[in-house]
């Protein structure tokens, strides 16, 4: 039972940070349509753009998280 627990607080973690990229995420791109070339705008900063990558790279990585447990769930490693 005690694994069970950990792999539960495990997983809830894992939801809670994707949760918390994906509303970066959103936010990030209402502010990036907020600053789209206009007449005497050059667009979104680079700094937005890299925060943007960042929340990307960090959303990419959780995903091949939730494979990973996906497939130790599948082969019965867990539960």
């Amino acid at each position: 039972m005690d694994k069970r627990k950990a792999w539960r607080e495990q997983e809830q973690q894992l939801v809670a940070r994707w949760n918390d990229a994906a509303e970066r995420q959103r936010q990030l791109h209402e502010e990036i349509s907020r600053q789209q070339p206009s007449a005497g705008s050059n667009g979104p900063s680079e700094e937005l753009m890299l925060k943007e990558q960042a929340v990307r790279a960090e959303i990419e990585a959780l995903r091949r998280q939730v494979a990973r447990l996906k497939a130790e769930f599948n082969t019965g490693k867990r539960y």
